[in-house]
């Protein structure tokens, strides 16, 4: 399958005001992940506010993570039922909740509940964002607009690397996180005066069908499509390496590990976030150009990814070599831009009124991968006594499985892809003009 996508009927027409109310909606996201990332910029300042070891400070990420993975389908299912504009504005009143009570916690039990309300309310955000896209956007574009708010999402990353992780050593805790949580304000004014679901003449067609025999429906049909099931493991082999490296476990591993200063460090992690821009960029204009390259652009980038971390970790020196450092963070980059692959196996797998559904089965794989690496890295550095070869073993367990779950499933997925394909030109040519 290397043809380009194929005008569909009914298409959105895209343009300019497709991406001004899009990028009103991905702004949301990334304000989102400035507050999802900024605990990996604070973890050992978190640690000493809070008086944790290494096991009670993953569980900051775990449980927002578990919070917003559990969330995908259910807000897959909100998006469908109640439109982008509905769902965008309420994950921005918790996730932005959440930014301001971590900031004013005085204990580690209100910590906690906090990053799971921040949790929630970015479970929110890029689900509705997707579906955004595909009611602004033609099919063909989609590749190319999924990485687009998945660069947009880095740039969030990238300004709580630089900018929240000084005004945390300036200002401090409470005047840095509290501070960040205006962006949720403005960015929620710009979604109550300037958002839309759709552009006018493409309105969806309304569910024909309410409670919970609609939900099975709508969670069942999606997951009998292999392509779906396909996205899932996509996005859960390829995405929690980096997730993991920025959310919590990177400046701790560099710092203490490798032995560097903070300020390399952060540099370090910038660097993963740059990189991630970059070929995010490259792999969303092949994907949308040679769909046939979807698979072999996401195995490469696990098996590149496996292969920088085992000789990082098991380096024979005491630390690892600047040249592999940079190497690595590079190659971590890529992980983002793969895991976006994943929705471009859903996608076409699943007609408009599952896109939500789908799109929110296809997102926990990642975050799944990511709260078990995290879970399990925090376990065996307490064990073993801050053993980082040993801890971040798991990586190579959960891309193993990742990896045996996508040759299984490719084969089905893309017959069935096909037969799709087919039908969509057909009903194209008896469209009445």
């Amino acid at each position: 399958m290397s043809a380009v996508a194929p005008v569909l009927p009914g298409d959105p027409p895209g343009g300019r005001r497709a991406v001004a109310v899009w990028g009103v909606g991905v702004s949301v996201y990334f304000v989102a992940v400035i507050f999802r990332t900024s605990l990996g910029v604070a973890g050992l300042d978190a640690a000493d506010r809070f008086g944790v070891n290494a096991s009670a400070l993953s569980t900051f990420s775990i449980l927002q993570l578990l919070v917003y993975a559990g969330m995908q389908i259910p807000v897959g299912l909100l998006v469908d039922r109640l439109g982008t504009k509905k769902v965008l504005g309420l994950g921005v009143v918790l996730f932005t909740a959440g930014q301001l009570g971590f900031a004013l916690s005085p204990s580690y039990g209100t910590a906690l509940a906090s990053r799971a309300l921040l949790g929630c309310g970015d479970a929110m955000t890029f689900i509705s964002v997707l579906r955004l896209g595909t009611r602004w956007f033609p099919a063909r574009r989609g590749p190319l607009i999924a990485q687009l708010a998945g660069l947009v999402g880095m740039a969030g990353n990238l300004v709580s690397t630089l900018v929240l992780a000084r005004l945390l050593h300036e200002v401090g805790w409470t005047a840095a996180f509290a501070g960040s949580a205006l962006a949720g304000v403005v960015v929620l004014a710009l979604l109550l005066l300037f958002l839309r679901d759709h552009p006018e003449g493409h309105e969806p067609e309304p569910p024909s069908h309410r409670g919970s025999a609609y939900v099975r429906r709508q969670i069942v049909a999606s997951w009998r499509e292999p392509g779906t099931r396909l996205g899932l493991w996509v996005h859960f082999t390829t995405q929690f390496p980096a997730m993991v490296f920025l959310l919590l476990w990177g400046l701790p591993f560099l710092v203490e590990a490798q032995g560097l200063g903070r300020g390399t460090a952060g540099a370090l992690l910038t660097l993963v976030v740059l990189s991630n821009m970059a070929v995010g960029l490259v792999y969303g204009q092949i994907v949308a150009r040679h769909h046939g390259a979807r698979l072999p652009l996401a195995l490469g980038t696990v098996g590149a990814t496996a292969l920088l971390w085992a000789v990082t970790l098991y380096w024979p020196a005491a630390a690892a070599p600047m040249w592999l450092l940079v190497t690595l963070c590079v190659v971590l980059g890529a992980c983002g831009p793969a895991s976006m692959i994943g929705f471009d196996f859903a996608r076409p797998a699943n007609p408009p009124e599952r896109q939500g559904t789908a799109s929110g089965i296809t997102n926990m794989g990642g975050f799944v991968a990511s709260m078990t690496t995290l879970f399990g890295v925090g376990v065996l550095l307490d064990a073993t006594g801050g053993d980082y070869g040993v801890a971040f073993s798991v990586v190579f367990l959960l891309q193993g499985l990742g990896v045996s779950q996508i040759l299984r499933l490719r084969r089905r997925a893309a017959l069935r892809e096909r037969e799709r394909l087919v039908a969509s030109r057909v009903s194209s040519v008896h469209v009445p003009v």
